[in-house]
This record gives structure tokens, C-alpha cells and sequence, in this order.
């Protein structure tokens, strides 16, 4: 089975050979995983997504119409599996610092040489809120998408197949997002800098309209 690519495991399991699902199973398990516990940080609600997302593959496999490739519907339906628990949960996504793409951090890094170590330590040790609270605010469509690919690494073609969105909605969306998560931090480095203060939790993140 493990030499079967997944077309030929689909179509096997389509026509009620369990073993292919097994070996499904057993492929994705731990791709799945990581996506689901990027998305809600939480080990516990990885695992159930795990468990609802084969559950969906069991029970919904013939309305894979072998169009894209099977990893990315099955990313799909993580997505959409996660970030439905995410709602049902009223819970958000939490990003870490070092998890920011390489792109974002370098424009954060040329903001050090206006900040002495101290306040750029103190900084950093307040930045990851900062981070949070500004992917928290990325409209759902702006969020889902600067998560998978910024941070969950997946490649601009890949996301645009498991959202089913055109692959030039994914690059402006992530576009305007970064814009909105970079113009946000860098209105909290000009606040600490010029007050040696944070900003207030309830400042608000410029509108995808705004830019």
C-alpha cells in the first residue's frame, strides 16, 4: 500500500478497500496535525480535528473529484475543520514571534538601530502580544490565509486549493494582510519608542478598505 500513490489509494478506498484508508491514515496523520495545531494552538483541539478530519474523509471521500490533488483538499478540510472549532470556541489563533515570516521580521528588525537594547528587549518580551492581538484582528478571510502561509509555511498555490480561493486573491489578501499586521506593529514601535509605553489593547488595526 505504501508504494501507491494517492490517486491510486483514493480510488482503492472508494471502492471499499479499508487497508487504503489505513494507509491514508498513516500518510497524513502528522501533516494534518501540524496544520490543526498551527492554526488553534491547542494540542487537545489538534487531536479532535485529527479525528474529525478522517471522520470527513470516511464519510465524504466520493465528493473528492480528483480535480486538485488529494493533499490539498484534505488540507481543506483541516482548515475549515480548525478555524470552525476556532468559532465554536470563541478562541484565536496565537502566533509566535519567531513563527512570523522571514519578510515581516526583517521589517521589524530595521526598526531596532532607533531603540536602545534596553527598551529593545523590553520590546521584544511584549512583542508577541503585540503580534497576537493584531492577527486577531485580520478580518476571517485575511486571517485563515496569512496563518497557512506565513506561518504554517504552505506555498501561495497550496493555500489557494485548500481554501478554494483564485490564486491572485490569495496574494492580495496576504498582501493587505502583512500590511495590516506590519502598519499595526509599527504604530506599537513608534508608541514604545516615543513613550517607552505599550499600546492599548484596545487600539485598532487599519481596515483591509484603509489599505
Amino acid at each position: 500500500m505504501n508504494r501507491l500513490c494517492d490517486s491510486q489509494l483514493v480510488e482503492s478506498f472508494k471502492n471499499g478497500n479499508l487497508d487504503s484508508f489505513n494507509e491514508i491514515i498513516e500518510r497524513y496523520t502528522q501533516k494534518v496535525r501540524s496544520l490543526a495545531l498551527r492554526i488553534t494552538r491547542n494540542t487537545e483541539d489538534a487531536e479532535e480535528i485529527v479525528q474529525d478530519v478522517f471522520l470527513t474523509v470516511y464519510r465524504k471521500i466520493d465528493k473528492f473529484e480528483g480535480k486538485a490533488a488529494f493533499s490539498s483538499w484534505l488540507f481543506r478540510v483541516t482548515a475549515n475543520t480548525s478555524f470552525m472549532k476556532l468559532r465554536k470556541r470563541k478562541q484565536t489563533a496565537s502566533i509566535a514571534l519567531e513563527e512570523i515570516s522571514p519578510n515581516l521580521r526583517e521589517t521589524l528588525n530595521q526598526e531596532r538601530s532607533d531603540l536602545s537594547d534596553v527598551h529593545f528587549l523590553s520590546l521584544r518580551h511584549e512583542l508577541r502580544e503585540q503580534i497576537q492581538l493584531a492577527v486577531n484582528k485580520l478580518p476571517e478571510e485575511y486571517r485563515q490565509i496569512f496563518i497557512m502561509r506565513d506561518v504554517d509555511g504552505l506555498t501561495n498555490q497550496e493555500v489557494s486549493d485548500c481554501l478554494s480561493v483564485s490564486l491572485p486573491a490569495v496574494k492580495s489578501r496576504l498582501h493587505r494582510a502583512r500590511l495590516m499586521v506590519k502598519r499595526w506593529l509599527e504604530s506599537y514601535y513608534s508608541d514604545f519608542a516615543a513613550n517607552g509605553t505599550t499600546l492599548q489593547t484596545g487600539s485598532s488595526i487599519p481596515s483591509a478598505e484603509v489599505i
